[in-house]
């Protein structure tokens, strides 16, 4: 099953969208909102599903679904946490600002809670006021719960997750550090995050979904070139049962919760921190581990941030080359 938000008011309109993402159908005569869904989801999702089969069959009443007028699935929630599955990035990063990783991160998940009152449609642009914050993509994959209870385990977490989706989470590295050096996390380097215009449950995915992981290529476009191709299963530290886990060791999750995995990494296959795709690589989800490993081959870092009319593009496909969430594609506007 296949869910998305068309824009209105706040919380947008839920519709259930077709496997091949060309159509849709109205659900408000059931629920009007993807969080009411999960608020109920035991009861409900069995009638969204009878919705997703009559739409697939034809035998209901349809409207062709473009991804332009889809707002964020969940245009605000009551929680947006990110994690750090991918270690490999974590470590990039923080070396490309000066700090050292601790062998604690490699075990104990890093994790920040984002602002979730206000997020992004996948087509919607990226307003930047200033292109010295050092505007940059970062691509995940997210999940989103149902009430997970204090103190689950992994495998507790796993079967919460109710959603699977991606993010665009904005990050804005030229103020990053003064921000953390005050010692309180992110507030004005993590603007709004744009997400896949739907989101798919767990069973859809079938096999692309196990072990609370991703098993697909995270596809990253910068101005229509790749960007990136790492294998979102691959060099995932923890998944995403360990990152639930970890967010509900002292604490209940409620239903709505969306966790990122952090930005999706893999390593060259010689053990390296990767190539651009232009040499053969994966290449990078974000440009800030570009630079770094520019850094460490060249002395200085020459690629540079988002500008005015960079274009971003994030999206996963089947084995038939289908979109399976949808496009994340947005454009940098300055000013």
């Amino acid at each position: 099953m296949k869910l998305a938000s068309l824009k209105s008011g706040r919380d947008g309109h839920l519709v259930v969208v077709s496997n091949d993402l060309a159509w849709y159908a109205d659900a408000s005569h059931l629920v009007p909102t993807l969080q009411a869904a999960l608020d109920d989801w035991d009861r409900m999702a069995p009638y969204l599903e009878v919705l997703s089969r009559d739409l697939e069959h034809g035998v209901i009443p349809r409207e062709r679904f473009h991804e332009h007028d889809a707002d964020a699935p969940l245009p605000r929630a009551f929680q947006w946490v990110d994690g750090s599955a991918y270690v490999n990035h974590v470590e990039l990063v923080r070396k490309a600002r000066g700090a050292e990783l601790p062998e604690s991160f490699w075990t104990d998940p890093l994790m920040y809670q984002g602002g979730s009152d206000d997020f992004m449609g996948a087509r919607d642009p990226i307003e930047l006021k200033d292109e010295a914050w050092g505007c940059d993509l970062e691509a995940e994959i997210v999940v989103v719960t149902g009430d997970v209870p204090q103190g689950a385990t992994p495998e507790d977490a796993r079967r919460a997750i109710r959603l699977v989706g991606l993010v665009n989470d904005v990050s804005l590295r030229n103020l990053i550090p003064d921000e953390l050096a005050k010692g309180f996390g992110f507030v004005q380097s993590k603007p709004a995050s744009a997400f896949s215009p739907v989101f798919v449950t767990p069973d859809t995915l079938g096999d692309y979904w196990k072990d609370g992981k991703l098993h697909r290529t995270l596809m990253v476009d910068l101005n229509g070139q790749p960007f990136g191709r790492a294998v979102a299963s691959d060099d995932c530290t923890f998944d995403f049962g360990v990152l639930i886990a970890h967010l509900a060791k002292t604490r209940r999750v409620r239903a709505g919760s969306i966790i990122g995995s952090g930005t999706v990494s893999n390593r060259d296959s010689d053990g390296g921190p990767g190539r651009p795709v232009s040499e053969g690589g994966l290449g990078y989800s974000c440009i800030a581990e570009l630079r770094m490993v520019e850094k460490i081959k060249t002395g200085e870092m020459s690629t540079p941030f988002l500008k005015d009319g960079d274009v971003v593009r994030i999206d996963v496909h089947d084995d038939r080359e289908h979109s399976i969430f949808g496009v994340i594609e947005q454009t940098v506007v300055v000013g």
